[in-house]
């Protein structure tokens, strides 16, 4: 007889946080609603303080610390510090350490914080509702944090921030208003849970409902609806393959303004070396990906040799491209140090070097626009092979 599987004794701390507020929330937000009401003030400064919050989680905590995605000035560092704190979700410390091995361990049941594998609310809210061994802090991936002394006093002083930026800084602008439990209830309470809830999304659906343009390695998805409702994180499919992107929406429609609002701080000095990553690795990713669903949907399939020949050709045009770009890429790199070394000597070499570096990028810029073109080929074929599929049944 199969023994049931004994789970860990739950977490009562984070019982209290992450069910005890909600259920405050669902019953004391409607009852004071009824009995007083809530004005525009109210809501505009609960809505405030969620974009404070949100953005500084992703911008901060996530961007920022977690992934080493641009730098930013120590101004900068401190707000994300304090509004960070007021999220409720541990210090920059233990968040970007336990993010940091879901990246490393991604889907992994026993070493992903938060694994997919394990239930969407498992990977939602339920790992943290119980002391699992996969929760154990472990810093050791976390050195260059602990060495950052923004980082070190916020995560010492941490329980007192939360409390003043959950509970004082709510207090002190309902008495500014006239109002100290409404002001609460909304600005503190209700934006609060709505808070944790846009963030565990990102854990959860991301990971379950969207597309998977850039890999099929992992479960992330791409997933507008989920960008817009937690500051741009949705567009989760390509960051798990490019991480260190200061962007996760990369096409200007995309909707991702913690992504403008790095770029903006890059423009008052606020941020700097802002990590981009090149197009062409982003057309290679994609290709890679759908000449890998190609080649699995017609190896199921029987018949249409010519349009597998095809698809053959095809890959190893692409082949022949990414060898070309490597080539570059290293002539790029040999050039870039010879004139380094040499630039006090040299300078009567400095329109040739000139001449010669723009060529370079113009053979990068065919090269990616060759890669587009072989996606929309590449598009071409699978409609034929439907299309065949079709005809076929």
């Amino acid at each position: 007889m199969k023994q049931a599987q004994i789970k860990p004794p739950f977490n009562r701390v984070n019982l209290a946080i992450f069910v005890g507020l909600p259920i405050a929330a669902l019953i004391l937000v409607p009852l004071w609603g009824i009995y007083q009401g809530y004005d525009t003030f109210q809501w505009l400064w609960a809505l405030a303080f969620l974009y404070l919050n949100g953005m500084s989680i992703t911008g901060g905590y996530h961007r920022l610390w977690a992934h080493r995605a641009y730098n930013a000035h120590p101004a900068l560092k401190w707000f994300f510090a304090f509004w960070g704190a007021g999220a409720l979700q541990n210090s920059i410390l233990i968040w970007a350490s336990d993010h940091r091995r879901h990246h490393r361990h991604v889907d992994d049941n026993v070493k992903d914080p938060y694994s997919a594998g394990r239930g969407l609310w498992f990977s939602h809210m339920g790992w943290m509702l119980r002391q699992y061994r996969s929760n154990t802090p472990d810093l050791s991936n976390a050195k260059d944090l602990q060495r950052d002394p923004v980082v070190m006093w916020q995560h010492e002083h941490y329980v007192v921030l939360t409390t003043f930026m959950n509970l004082g800084l709510p207090v002190l602008l309902g008495i500014w208003h006239g109002d100290i439990i409404g002001t609460v209830l909304l600005v503190g309470l209700l934006r609060l849970v709505v808070n944790h809830h846009v963030t565990f999304f990102i854990n959860s659906l991301a990971h379950f409902w969207g597309k998977r343009p850039y890999t099929e390695t992992n479960s992330a998805r791409d997933n507008g609806f989920l960008a817009f409702l937690t500051y741009g994180e949705g567009y989760h499919n390509y960051h798990h393959i490019f991480q260190t992107d200061y962007r996760n929406g990369i096409r200007w429609w995309q909707w991702d303004p913690t992504k403008w609002m790095i770029a903006l701080c890059g423009r008052v000095g606020l941020a700097s070396n802002l990590n981009r990553v090149s197009n062409f690795k982003i057309q290679r990713a994609i290709l890679d990906t759908a000449f890998s669903r190609a080649r699995s949907e017609m190896a199921e399939a029987e018949g249409n040799e010519s349009l597998k020949d095809m698809l053959d050709r095809e890959y190893q045009l692409f082949t022949d491209f990414i060898n070309q770009w490597t080539a570059l890429r290293a002539e790029s790199y040999e050039r870039t140090r010879e004139q380094l070394s040499g630039a006090l000597e040299e300078k009567k070499h400095h329109l040739q070097s000139k001449w010669e570096n723009a060529a370079l990028h113009t053979q990068f810029k065919t090269l990616e626009y060759s890669l587009k073109m072989q996606r929309k080929r590449l598009g071409l074929l699978m409609e034929q092979f439907n299309c065949h599929q079709a005809q076929m049944a």
